[in-house]
């Protein structure tokens, strides 16, 4: 560990974002648009759900937390998907039905997305200092959530769901076999 232990906190998260990213191409790797949207199974969450939804989460999080509009609104990410869902939405608490209004022209438009997403978490990560991951974000909860806490709560979402796009992607694939 570093003096201090920020170098350290930083480059352990870098890393852990920095996985999710590789992880996200793997994933979209060798996809077409049809793939992109199916489900596994009726009320399922497709591929492209769950990859917009982690990137959502994490351009929401990650803004909220460090005072930053949105990639997808500053960026007009949301009018280049054009849902039929407010432009706030995350998919959070989606129904079925909500879930599979989210379909998306390309894999090249969702890596774009989450790549800038990435980015703009990279560039806070980079600027942290030890004593900002103390900081409150959230006072809504009990305790009341640190930077520290929500910068590793998206982290475990993100990867639990990037996880799951590529569960559904080997179904994919071994149905095709």
């Amino acid at each position: 560990m570093r003096e201090g232990g920020n170098m350290y906190a930083k480059e352990i998260l870098i890393e852990g974002y920095d996985r999710i990213r590789d992880e996200v191409h793997t994933v979209l790797a060798g996809l077409g648009t049809d793939d992109l949207d199916h489900s596994p199974a009726p009320g399922a969450n497709s591929i492209a759900w769950l990859l917009w939804h982690l990137s959502r989460v994490q351009d929401d999080h990650i803004a909220d937390a460090f005072g930053l509009e949105q990639v997808w609104l500053a960026r007009d990410w949301a009018d280049r998907f054009d849902l039929e869902l407010p432009h706030h939405d995350t998919g959070y608490g989606h129904t079925p039905e909500q879930a599979a209004k989210v379909r998306v022209p390309s894999t090249v438009l969702l890596a774009g997305y989450y790549d800038a997403v990435h980015d703009q978490t990279l560039g806070v990560l980079r600027a942290l200092a030890a004593k900002d991951l103390e900081r409150v974000v959230d006072e809504r909860w009990e305790p009341p959530v640190t930077l520290g806490v929500r910068l590793v709560s998206v982290l475990s979402d993100d990867l639990q769901h990037v996880g799951q796009a590529a569960y559904v992607k080997g179904l994919l694939q071994s149905a095709e076999a």
